[in-house]
């Protein structure tokens, strides 16, 4: 019996003597392995958790997803684009509610003009005392050339109407868009003229006729008065010099003077014949 147990015994020494060792290691390892791989993969994948989460991998996703979405000058100039393609709005509501309504302003402004304008032509046309007639500059109504036919007859203008068969002082009256809220602008024609508060290209130097003097209760009959009391008062003369009283009046010239004097007279203040005068 105890030869029989001996001989097992030895059997199961012999068993576990003869396992192959390295098989037995490998056997280690490889468990060994595997837990150390499955180490090694969950630590990268906790190293890759956590490299993720620090600021320069957060920086580089930013980045990232900041390529893929327009930048801010980007939008800027897409946004732009689409406003110069739509007219200016981001759309037709929009594009169309921010147009300022300057159309209507101007639309009302040219039926005040007209209205004042066809008003003072019949007001003139019923004179009795034949003072001054208008003809419209090609039928344009807000172009007016204005005859003067009178002057106080005691003066040497009246006398040098006489004497040159000159039957009237022409003028040419423009008025503007905001007319009668802005003074129209007048200058002479024929003939020349010389003094009278009347300069170079026929400019007439009257304070009534700037928008520091202008008032729209000014009617063209009332200003084309003025313009007769201020051409005798500053002793104005037909030119009668050879050369000289054949060259014309030009509107560009007049501006110009205008422009000049106006300037020189709200600076220095003004010398020719107040409203109140004539």
């Amino acid at each position: 019996m105890a030869t029989l147990l001996r001989k097992i015994g030895l059997i199961r020494l012999h068993d576990r003597d003869t396992e192959d060792p390295k098989h037995h290691q490998g056997s280690l390892k490889g468990t060994k392995g595997n837990q150390k791989n499955n180490a090694n993969k969950h630590c990268q994948t906790a190293n890759e958790t956590n490299i993720l989460s620090t600021p320069e991998i957060k920086a580089r996703k930013l980045d990232q997803q900041g390529k893929d979405k327009p930048s801010g000058k980007d939008k800027q100039g897409k946004e732009a684009k689409e406003k110069l393609q739509t007219g200016g709005g981001g759309s037709k509501a929009t594009s169309a509610s921010s147009i300022p309504p300057l159309a209507p302003h101007r639309q009302h402004c040219t039926q005040v003009r007209t209205r004042r304008l066809m008003k003072e032509l019949q007001e003139i046309r019923r004179l009795g005392d034949n003072f001054i007639t208008v003809e419209l500059v090609e039928d344009n109504l807000y172009d007016w050339n204005v005859k003067l036919h009178q002057v106080d007859k005691d003066s040497a203008l009246w006398q040098d109407m006489k004497e040159t068969s000159t039957e009237f002082i022409l003028l040419n009256v423009t008025f503007p868009d905001n007319f009668p809220f802005s003074p129209p602008f007048m200058r002479v024609l024929t003939p020349r003229l010389e003094n009278g508060y009347v300069l170079d290209g026929g400019a007439i130097c009257m304070e009534l006729l700037t928008p520091r003097g202008w008032s729209s209760a000014y009617t063209v009959e009332a200003v084309m008065r003025q313009f007769a009391a201020s051409l005798v008062k500053g002793q104005g003369r037909i030119c009668r010099k050879s050369g000289k009283s054949k060259k014309a009046f030009s509107r560009k010239e007049a501006e110009a003077t205008f422009k000049s004097l106006v300037k020189t007279h709200e600076k220095y203040g003004w010398v020719s014949p107040p409203v109140s005068d004539g």
